[in-house]
């Protein structure tokens, strides 16, 4: 016998309410928050309330919020400035670090401090710029708070300081910005008619949009029977604003289209052109895989390929000759800790029995000195760690071992020392008695080169930025130049007179591209693991491709500019034209008395004494028949209506 079971029905689960907000609501409260985070922001009201709109082409604040919008678009350039120049200068991070390294004896990435705090007020000042725009788009009156303006001004001294300080005594790095742009006008170039493109759209918005308010004024004068004249001072400004707005874009776009016919770029060439890429010099080593001036720092940059080896020669006070570049010895080895007393003498003062017991290496692991370099393996940091001060001797067994190029700079020792007036010889004596090839000899040092030609003819003589008839004259086939020197100074002399050229220092991807295009023999890099990674240089183009490129470019430029110029003209004027629909009347009006909410509404009835349609009275609603009152408010409220559609379409019965 089937048993009956009690069934249990599984409980429905109660629907959520779903409430549906209006649309209009949702657009008033976004609209809300987006003026209260626009004026929240300039002026620290972050409480909403209905602003006074300003009149179109009327001044939108007071003189003395015109004066702060002034200095708030000159702290603008000012900081854009300072970080261009401070980006640019990339290649000198180090040096930099090392010159306020022997000012306030630590080390610190002054650099990089200095550039995240450009990009900060760059970001600071762009921000309230926009904010700026967006307020006036809203025809919102400006007030910037006490606290924008005084950081505003700050923000000025600190610029004009920095700028002022790198001009007086880093003036030479204002080359560099000149150099920057000889390889990357190019794309500068189409960078910028890019983005002058893309400003064609708010652009056309706010010109069209002046146009349209022009013709609406204009049409409202003629329809309220106003003379002309009478509002001809508020067409004179928004005309003015509409040339203030245009002209100047139209005039800078033009000039982008046509900068290609003077822009200048060594890595525009073709690719027969391109010289051989130019060799490596490993300066002090290789200084960002290994603590620089140690046998470990020169050990790789021969693995890493190198052409030769640079390092820096000191004098012991026992006659021995070692490798360290600094005037002391507080950055690069432990002395701080044997000898504190003694942290800052000149290297030249010690014996070599006391410099060959401190560490070369511990430094390096602990500090990191570039701010690029990549992490150390294990293995590396512990060889770095036991790293010592080496000798000349050291690396010139080294470089007769796996053939390298070797060149230094050779410090003169201090008046009371026993070599003062023979290190030159002393030098080249130690040389001579290491049997290394003469030829692997780079000789640097300018002092006496006459006695060296004579003690050691084999040796390459290499000059600095003389003119040609004197290296001619020295017998000197090689120079070794600063690169921000060569290249404003030209080079066309050197190598017709076949003189190889070796710039110093060059970091940068960038820069060693611009070396490679302009056909330079060899530079002296710290950064040797990455550039020698390049087989090509960076911003290679050939004439016929960036020709293709920026016809192309300004073709599309003009033709999204035009339409999108059409597009906003096309689109305020159907706006016009819906206007005109909304305020004339359907028939000709036979008077001025003429109803013009009436004509609008335009229901089927009789024309009316007044030349407008009478509306035709509709049989009332039962419900409202039998209640008079609610009759009479309803009628009240559609009159109020009809009235508030009358004055929104701002029209008037006649033309």
């Amino acid at each position: 016998m089937v048993k009956n079971v009690n069934r249990i029905e599984p409980r429905k689960k109660p629907r959520r309410l779903r409430i549906r907000v209006p649309s209009q609501i949702r657009r008033i409260f976004n609209y809300k928050c987006y003026i209260t985070f626009l004026t929240g922001f300039y002026s620290c009201h972050w409480g909403f309330r209905q602003w006074e709109k300003t009149e179109l082409g009327s001044c939108c604040c007071s003189r003395r919020e015109q004066v702060f919008f002034v200095f708030l678009v000159i702290s603008f350039s000012l900081s854009a400035a300072t970080l261009f120049v401070w980006v640019e200068t990339s290649n000198e991070y180090f040096d930099f670090d090392w010159v306020t390294y022997l000012g306030t004896k630590r080390w610190f990435f002054w650099s990089i401090f200095i550039l995240s705090l450009a990009g900060i007020m760059v970001a600071y000042t762009s921000l309230l710029l926009v904010i700026t725009f967006l307020l006036l788009r809203e025809r919102i009156e400006l007030y910037l708070h006490t606290c924008h303006k005084v950081f505003i001004c700050l923000l000025i001294l600190l610029c004009v300081f920095l700028l002022v300080i790198l001009s007086k005594f880093w003036q030479d790095k204002w080359m560099i910005v000149g150099l920057s742009l000889r390889i990357f006008a190019p794309y500068v170039h189409l960078c910028s008619i890019v983005l002058m493109s893309l400003i064609s759209w708010p652009l056309a918005f706010y010109v069209s949009h002046l146009e349209a308010e022009i013709r609406i004024r204009r049409f409202k004068m003629t329809c309220s029977d106003v003379q002309n004249h009478q509002g001809s001072d508020i067409f004179r400004r928004l005309r003015a604003l509409q040339v203030a707005a245009g002209l100047p874009f139209a005039i800078l776009l033009l000039c982008l289209y046509l900068l290609p016919l003077g822009v200048y770029s060594p890595c525009i060439l073709k690719k027969e052109d391109l010289a051989p890429r130019p060799l490596f010099v490993a300066h002090r080593g290789a200084p960002m895989v290994a603590p620089e001036n140690t046998m470990m720092s020169f050990q790789k940059a021969v693995e890493f390929g190198t052409y030769a080896l640079e390092t820096d020669v000191y004098l012991s006070y026992d006659k021995v000759s070692f490798l360290m570049h600094d005037f002391d010895l507080s950055r690069t080895t432990n002395i701080r800790e044997v000898m504190p007393s003694a942290a800052y003498e000149t290297p030249a003062a010690f014996y070599w029995n006391f410099l060959k017991t401190l560490n070369a290496g511990k430094w390096f692991v602990e500090q990191m000195p570039y701010y690029n370099m990549k992490p150390l393996s294990e293995a590396d940091k512990r060889r770095a760690r036991n790293q010592s001060i080496p000798r000349l001797v050291d690396l010139l067994e080294f470089a007769k071992k796996e053939k390298k190029f070797l060149i230094f700079d050779l410090f003169r020792p201090p008046p009371s020392h026993p070599l003062r007036g023979d290190f030159i010889q002393h030098v080249v004596e130690e040389i001579l008695k290491s049997k290394i090839e003469q030829h692997l000899i780079l000789w640097l040092p300018n002092q006496e080169r006459d006695y060296v030609q004579r003690a050691a003819p084999g040796f390459q003589q290499v000059g600095r930025l003389n003119p040609v008839h004197r290296l001619v004259k020295e017998n000197i086939s090689k120079i070794n130049v600063d690169y921000k020197t060569l290249f404003y100074n030209g080079m066309k002399e050197y190598k017709d007179a076949n003189i190889n050229i070796n710039l110093y220092l060059v970091n940068e991807p960038w820069l060693f591209s611009l070396a490679w295009c302009s056909r330079i023999n060899s530079v002296t890099t710290d950064n040797i693991p990455v550039l020698s990674q390049l087989n090509y240089p960076y911003f290679f183009m050939t004439p016929g491709y960036y020709t293709c490129m920026w016809l192309l470019v300004d073709f599309t430029s003009a033709v999204l500019v035009a339409l999108v110029c059409c597009f906003h003209w096309w689109k305020e004027a159907k706006k016009e034209r819906r206007l005109e629909v909304c305020s004339i009347a359907p028939g000709k009006a036979s008077g001025p008395s003429a109803a013009p909410a009436a004509a609008s509404r335009g229901g089927e009835g009789e024309m009316g004494p007044g030349g407008g349609r009478e509306v035709q009275s509709r049989p009332p609603h039962p419900r409202l028949a039998a209640e008079p009152s609610v009759k009479r408010r309803g009628a009240l409220g559609t009159e109020r209506g009809d009235r508030r559609r009358s004055s929104a379409c701002g029209g008037c019965g006649s033309r």
